[in-house]
């Protein structure tokens, strides 16, 4: 049985010296005459030509296990009903890598049977590739005997996950991939396949002249050891949007298709699990602002739009308050009725205020009172917003 890889580039250790030392020019005429350097290189110690695996090496999560398996008639007799069967056993299950069932015929004297498996590692740990052959003899005696092959399957990335809930009901999921191989990783893509409930746009992409170009250059290689942030906002989709205790109660998010390639195009294809994310509480009555200026002007109105869901499985008949703070003050008459909302239904409410404050305030003092219960929801710190004088702005 013999593992079958990609060759390698040949290494070669220099040996050299000063001209005016002992061997003279001795070492770099070898150097020089030796095939395996590279021509006006040859202190390189990277070569030119290609060697074969000298030994097993290591075998990762996600690439795929290729074997030669060779069985060779060995005696001056014909054997006959020669059966060549490959297993595969893992820690959870035992698999058939076999081409073929059907036994050969016969086989003569110095002559072998030839067979190559595949097989896409899909678990990490021991692995026992486990080879049998039987055969009859000319004597009609059945031979059997078996041989088998240990090795371990390495993990070849350590992934990350850290998601954060908007206000809005956008989430942004950020992925930590790291190559904790000892070669390094041409990533050929890294993309997220989200859940039936979401839209997901990337974010690791930027716009020069017009084209989109990676944030990690066009060179996409990943060091041992390295670590690469990948970004992602994930919108839900606009039937699912509309009902916010169906929102507020997923948690599956989707999953990570990561694809790479090693040595000599060597590929490898990893996939996550389904990612989850704790689901934001929004209590009864959700609050969130819709539109908001980034930037108004000392004591100046200006307007916000706010968005209130019921979360709830009651009716609520809710009443709005506004109460000032130091900086931040309401225009508009305060303990007025909204009227009577339903589960899962929401009202848009347009509201002015202005800032006596300059600089970065917090919009607060909104207050909602279900009165059917009796029962007050205080929202504070809904959103910053940054606040000049009217004189810097015309000046902008």
């Amino acid at each position: 049985v013999m593992r079958l890889t990609k060759p390698t580039l040949f290494t070669n250790i220099p040996v050299t010296c000063e001209e005016r030392d002992l061997p003279g020019n001795l070492f770099n005429q070898l150097m020089k005459d030796d095939p395996s350097t590279v021509n006006g290189a040859e202190t390189l110690m990277l070569g030119e030509m290609l060697t074969l695996p000298q030994n097993f090496g290591n075998i990762f999560l996600g690439e795929t296990f290729s074997s030669y398996i060779s069985v060779h008639n060995d005696s001056n007799q014909i054997v006959k009903d020669i059966l060549v069967k490959a297993d595969l056993q893992t820690s959870s299950q035992r698999l058939n890598l076999s081409a073929s069932s059907a036994a050969v015929t016969e086989l003569k004297p110095d002559c072998c049977i030839d067979d190559v498996i595949h097989h896409e590692v899909k678990e990490i740990g021991t692995h026992i590739l486990v080879c049998a052959v039987s055969y009859t003899t000319q004597m009609g005696e059945k031979m059997y005997f078996r041989k088998f092959f240990k090795f371990q399957v390495l993990k070849p990335l350590d992934v990350k996950t850290k998601f954060y809930n908007a206000e809005t009901d956008e989430v942004f999921l950020e992925a930590q991939i790291q190559n904790i191989t000892t070669s390094p990783m041409f990533m050929e893509k890294v993309s997220l396949e989200p859940s039936i409930m979401y839209n997901v746009a990337e974010l690791n992409t930027v716009d020069t002249s017009g084209e989109r170009a990676s944030t990690f250059g066009s060179r996409t290689y990943l060091q041992p050891m390295d670590t690469r942030q990948y970004l992602y906002c994930l919108k839900p989709k606009q039937e699912f949007a509309e009902k916010a205790g169906v929102i507020k109660g997923v948690t599956v998010i989707g999953k990570l298709d990561i694809v790479w390639k090693t040595n000599l195009g060597e590929r490898g294809r990893l996939q996550t699990s389904q990612l989850q994310r704790m689901a934001p509480g929004y209590g009864d009555v959700r609050l969130s602002l819709e539109t908001i200026p980034d930037t108004v002007s000392l004591e100046e109105p200006f307007n916000i739009m706010c968005k209130i869901t019921n979360c709830s499985e009651r009716t609520m008949d809710l009443v709005l308050e506004m109460c000032n703070t130091s900086s931040i003050h309401w225009c508009g008459v305060s303990g007025r009725q909204l009227g009577k909302l339903h589960p899962s239904s929401s009202l848009h409410l347009a509201l002015t205020l202005l800032s006596s404050v300059q600089g970065l305030q917090s919009v607060s003092g909104l207050r909602l009172t279900d009165t059917f219960l009796k029962r007050t929801y205080e929202y504070d710190d809904i959103a910053q917003v940054c606040v000049v004088s009217s004189e810097v702005k015309k000046i902008k």
